[in-house]
């Protein structure tokens, strides 16, 4: 198959982006060991500023690109593989594990010290098994013999609904 430009551009934004990604849910459990009841309120709010602006200002708009050229690369190159629907089962589980770093920053803002937070460890072995399982799938692409329905192996040439405004 004949590698576009294009697709060599959201290629390299996709891998950028996993990254980025990989990185801040790797950078965040780990400033929460930072945290901790009876921080002076300088500290405190440079804990709360750091954690906030890196969610909201980094890691989310990354997560956003990440699996957005994501889908433009399947439809693109429109594989229809089962590795690849293992890959996207564990990108979900990504972006559960996001949604959970992102729950405890708000921990911490709204409890302001009187919440204990869990181990980062906790937090952090999921996401670098989730991201070891992802890498091995990409790179390995294993040839997964499970006998799925055509309909989700396959694209299909069903057309919208009337009320699907396009």
């Amino acid at each position: 198959m004949l590698i576009t430009w294009s697709t060599l551009i959201f290629k390299a934004l996709h891998i950028s982006a996993i990254a980025l990604w990989a990185v801040g849910l790797i950078m965040l459990p780990l400033l929460f060991r930072r945290y901790r009841p009876g921080l002076s309120d300088a500290a405190y709010a440079r804990f709360r500023k750091l954690t906030h602006h890196s969610y909201v200002r980094f890691l989310t708009p990354v997560a956003v690109v990440a699996v957005g050229t994501g889908i433009v690369l399947i439809l693109m190159r429109g594989i229809f593989e089962p590795w690849l629907y293992a890959k996207l089962a564990l990108v979900s589980l990504l972006a559960v594990l996001h949604a959970y770093i992102g729950h405890m920053i708000v921990q911490t803002a709204e409890t302001r010290g009187t919440v204990r937070l869990p181990s980062p460890n906790l937090v952090l072995a999921p996401v670098l098994l989730v991201l070891v399982g992802i890498l091995v799938l990409v790179l390995a692409k294993p040839v997964l013999a499970l006998d799925w329905p055509q309909w989700m192996t396959q694209p299909q040439s069903w057309s919208l609904p009337r009320w699907v405004p396009i």
